[in-house]
């Protein structure tokens, strides 16, 4: 693998880099992209037309990468993609593209020679690794040996233990992280006011855990308000002191963020259990400098301190306590803090910076 300092040939096959829509990895995506053309490499972001992202786009192609949309029914456009993505020096295959998803996974292995290196990037380990642990058939399950390495958005030791114990040849968690050219402070807006503010689609995974950290909050504090943003939420029953807003877009993040007298973050049940999983919205609002309140969850100390940077509840009930106390003061200091932390030290910068030094070492590991 060429060394960092010469410019890459990037091909990413992931599920869309222009819309947020049905697509909570869009801001990992972009902030990993972006960082990497900023180091000088090439990308190509190779994303089906599926789902209904394209018609809900919610960025122009940009600048900083070659974009290049899939048909989503029949092969021969993903066959056309893969044909492309020949010969480049780094081939990505992310989990969850959505469409062709075993296809990919399997052909992506075919464009593998010594000058191409070829990853999967896991963008939601906790679900990959529960769906093959539980089918010991699973036709990923005995692809991993044969990626060059595995990336990982989230999971730590957790997440690696379980990979290499399924024959990964190297494992590394590349966190989410902030891009600061997207998420900063900016004026609160009147339509996000609320005590507590809540953004992520209905989801199985999170349901119950949004009913027991947002709804059951609610009902416990008839007298505040409320506000949930994100995509499924409109048949759900709700306290009456909850606003339930819809998809709220990436362009409105900022306001939706800096307005609340707090943002609560709510991680899905499985990346609750691994631990060492945070979303993007962790960075999303302490980049905006809001004063977060987190479920529990193993790591959080890892990107930020409890108590003096973020809020971190067990249960609703706790939830509810730690809302009740905060002053508007208290709450400016807690999102303050956080932002310094978060820009200090994780932003996207930061792990491409981490993705370059492995890349130098991971050919050397694996012929060893």
């Amino acid at each position: 693998m060429t060394k960092h300092t010469a410019a890459l040939d990037v091909a990413f096959f992931g599920s869309s880099l222009v819309s947020a829509y049905w697509n909570g990895a869009a801001t990992y995506y972009r902030g990993i992209v972006r960082a990497l053309a900023e180091r000088g490499h090439r990308v190509t972001f190779y994303e089906p037309d599926a789902f209904g992202r394209q018609q809900h786009r919610d960025m122009s192609d940009p600048p900083w990468a070659r974009v290049v949309v899939y048909e989503g029914e029949g092969e021969d456009g993903v066959l056309r993609a893969l044909s492309d993505a020949r010969g480049s020096d780094l081939i990505v295959k992310a989990s969850g593209v959505g469409a062709f998803d075993e296809l990919l996974d399997r052909e992506v292995l075919a464009l593998q020679d010594t000058r191409t290196l070829v990853a999967f990037w896991d963008v939601d380990a906790p679900a990959t690794l529960d769906r093959v642990h539980a089918d010991a058939e699973d036709p990923f399950r005995a692809l991993i040996p044969r990626y060059d390495l595995v990336l990982t958005y989230g999971g730590g030791d957790p997440v690696i233990s379980a990979y290499e114990a399924l024959g990964a040849r190297a494992c590394e968690p590349i966190y989410n992280a902030l891009d600061p050219f997207t998420h900063y402070p900016v004026p609160p807006e009147a339509r996000f006011a609320c005590d507590l503010g809540f953004l992520g689609n209905r989801l199985p995974d999170r349901e119950a855990r949004v009913e027991e950290f947002f709804l059951r909050v609610a009902s416990l504090l008839p007298a505040s308000s409320f506000m949930l943003g994100g995509s499924g939420w409109a048949d759900k029953s709700m306290p009456p002191n909850v606003n339930a807003i819809g998809h709220v877009y990436t362009h409105e993040h900022n306001a939706f963020n800096c307005t609340p007298r707090a943002l609560l973050n709510i991680n899905r049940e499985s990346m609750a259990r691994y631990g060492f999983s945070p979303p993007t919205r962790v960075f999303e609002a302490a980049g905006a400098g809001a004063c977060l309140i987190t479920d529990e969850w193993a790591g959080i100390e890892l990107f930020l301190e409890p108590g003096t940077e973020v809020l971190v509840a067990g249960d609703g009930e706790a939830v509810a306590a730690q809302l009740q106390s905060l002053t508007a003061k208290r709450a400016r200091e807690i999102g303050d803090a956080a932002h310094r932390r978060i820009v200090g030290e994780h932003t996207y910068a930061h792990r491409v910076a981490q993705l370059e030094a492995l890349l130098d070492v991971v050919p050397t590991a694996i012929a060893s």
